[in-house]
Formats: structure tokens, sequence, C-alpha cells
């Protein structure tokens, strides 16, 4: 059984971090459409014969063998085009941040609910390898009761050139829309948020840098950006009751991806990173391991939906999830920061 799919936008997001790994898997996927606005000479390239590129975007709302369409868009046009292809009878996938405000990602999923349809955002760095490393190890109940995480993803990009905008356009929005999933899919939702919120690198953009704690008891998660670190942290600190985990690396699929080698390819997302884990077994004794990486792919996000959309299984990410992420985002700006927020349970 084939799930047809079409895609609305035709940028980087979708020719890196989406076809890649659907042309990985056409013995379940198979791409129909593709809407653009304008030609790109990419449309000629040989991975992407056999594909129909329109300027119409009806092609695709009216065609019946298309099940799932993925809007990878700017973020403003995320919740239009959502809702159009589900009154059209369309599953949708999303790219990040699925929605602009809590308000519209609700909207989406009163709708699909309405439908009988699956609305969902595409929450690639689930399927990170560094992350899935993590955790492995918190799953594995070696360290006892979780007691505090920090996760972090940083750069050194010390430049900055001129580029105000909203909020959504920051790396708040951009990047801890990931980072902070990660979390809520390990942990759900906090009780209470403590941000820290800057633009160090040029005050007239959107923030560049950030620090959200999330308290839940006795644990704290912590998830940071920032692009004036010269010199690594650890990408994922855990610690534990019974010890402590350390991983440093980043998922090298995006790597990969930005040299053009592809998925399937020799090579794609080599990782030879260990992570070091410490802790006190049930005998009292210290034990040290070294934890190889997990293997990531981002891939398992279309794999989880044909699984949904054909055969009924729960879908990869909860709503309730979206809606937390969304509701954290949102909330972040309700004051200068740093500042507090308590959630509603």
């Amino acid at each position: 059984m084939t799930l047809h799919c079409a895609w609305i936008g035709f940028g980087k997001s979708t020719t890196r971090y989406h076809l890649p790994y659907v042309l990985n898997r056409k013995d379940k996927l198979h791409v129909a459409h593709i809407y653009r606005r304008h030609e790109k000479p990419a449309e000629h390239e040989p991975q992407y014969q056999g594909i129909h590129f329109t300027s119409n975007l009806d092609d695709i709302l009216t065609d019946p063998a298309v099940q799932l369409v993925v809007v990878c868009t700017h973020a403003d046009s995320h919740f239009d085009y959502a809702r159009r292809v589900l009154e059209a009878g369309k599953n949708v996938l999303v790219e990040k941040p699925f929605t602009m405000t809590l308000a519209e990602a609700r909207t989406l999923f009163d709708l699909a609910q309405r439908k009988g349809l699956i609305v969902t955002p595409y929450q690639n760095r689930r399927f990170d390898a560094c992350f899935l490393t993590a955790k492995k190890v918190i799953e594995s109940g070696k360290l006892g009761e979780i007691v505090e995480i920090e996760s972090h993803f940083d750069y050194y990009r010390p430049e900055a050139e001129t580029k105000p905008g909203q909020p959504q356009d920051g790396m708040f929005f951009g990047l801890g829309v990931h980072t902070l999933d990660q979390i809520i899919s390990l942990f759900g939702r906090p009780q209470h948020v403590s941000y820290d919120i800057r633009s160090l690198r040029n005050p007239a953009n959107p923030d560049d840098t950030f620090e959200a704690q999330l308290f839940y008891g006795r644990l704290k998660a912590i998830v940071k950006t920032s692009h004036l670190v010269k010199i690594d942290y650890p990408k994922f600190i855990v610690h534990g009751t019974r010890g402590s985990f350390i991983k440093y690396g980043i998922d090298q699929q995006e790597t990969s991806l930005k040299a053009g080698i592809m998925p399937g390819e020799p090579g794609f997302a080599a990782d030879d990173s260990v992570g070091e884990l410490e802790y006190v077994n049930d005998a009292g004794e210290t034990v040290r391991e070294q934890v190889k990486p997990e293997t990531g792919d981002y891939g398992r996000v279309y794999d989880a939906l044909y699984d949904a959309i054909l055969h009924g299984a729960e879908n990869y990410i909860r709503e309730t999830d979206v809606l937390t992420n969304l509701e954290i985002l949102e909330r972040g700006f309700e004051q200068p920061p740093p500042a507090t927020v308590t959630l509603d349970r």
C-alpha cells in the first residue's frame, strides 16, 4: 500500500529535510505533486523526475489520490494552507513552527477532529541520534530518578546582519520549538517555566539567545541556545539520583544533507562519538560505560504518518504536546525577560 503525498513549497526545507527521506522510501511513499509559485532549476534534477510540479494549488487539493499534504512555507502562511488542505479532506504535516499562535493550532486540531483527519507538526528532531541516545539512557533506569537535564544547541556566529522581525522569526521559535519538544516528549507538561530570551549580536533583530527552565516537581530541564559559544558544551547533560550522563556532539544528518550525502548512501550521518555514563548499581558499585549513539532518522516521521494514516496507528506526537510547546513559546514573550510563568494544568 502506498501513501500518496504532495508538498506546498519547494525551498530548502522541502529539498533538504523532507524529500531525501521520502525518496528513500519509494516502496511506501509516492511524491505526486509539488506546488511552487515560481519555477526553479532544481525541479529538473534527476531525483525529481516523475514528480508533477505545479503553480496551481487546486492540482493538489482536488487530486483524490493525495492523502497527505506537507506544508513547507513561511510560518505566517502555515495556518491558512493547513486549513485549506484539511477542508479539502486531506491529512497535513506542517513545518515548524506549526502555527504562529496557540489559538491557530487549536483551530486546526478542532477542524481535523471534525473531518476525521490528522494535522501534525514536523518534529523531526525527536529522531536526532543525540536525543535518542539520551532518551535510551534515561529510560534504562540506570540514573535513578532524573533530577536535572540540560540541552544545548549552540553556534559560534558572531556577526548578524540587520533583519528585524517578529518573535516567530527568532531562535526561540525557530530552534526552541524542537529542543523544547524533546523535553516535553520525555516529561510532559511542566508546572512552571522560567525564561531568559535575548538578542545579543544585533539588538535590532529577534532573539538569538535563550534559556528556558522547565520545572517538573523535583526535576528541572534546562534548554539553551546561543550564537556566541566558541567552545562546545555537551549536547546533553543528565543527572539522576544514581548517576550522570554526558553526551557531546550533535546529530550528523543535517551535516550529511548539506554535503550532498543522502539517506541510504554510505557514510550518511556517520557518528563516532560516544556518551559517558556513570552510575551506582544495585550492589553499590560505581559503573562507568561508554554509550554508542543511536541511529537518527528524520524519515521516521513519515514512517509514523504512514502507519497512522493507512493503518490507524497512534500519531508519533500527541496533540497535547504540540499545544504545550506552542504555549511555552508564546508565553515567553508576554513580559520582558527574565520572567517565570505558571502553566495551567
